[in-house]
């Protein structure tokens, strides 16, 4: 999940950087659920690991 989310963010910059603002904002928007939602199942195995 962490590798989808870095691939968007580059797609983001890329995207940015050659002037296609939507596409940039959709990708950075994407890229950033997907950190959420891995750094929530990041710590919910980590707390099921040590009970």
């Amino acid at each position: 999940m962490l590798k989808w989310a870095i691939i968007f963010l580059i797609i983001a910059l890329v995207a940015a950087a050659l002037g296609f603002g939507g596409v940039a904002g959709i990708s950075s928007n994407i890229a950033w659920i997907l950190f959420v939602v891995f750094i929530i199942l990041a710590i919910v195995a980590f707390l099921r690991r040590n009970v």
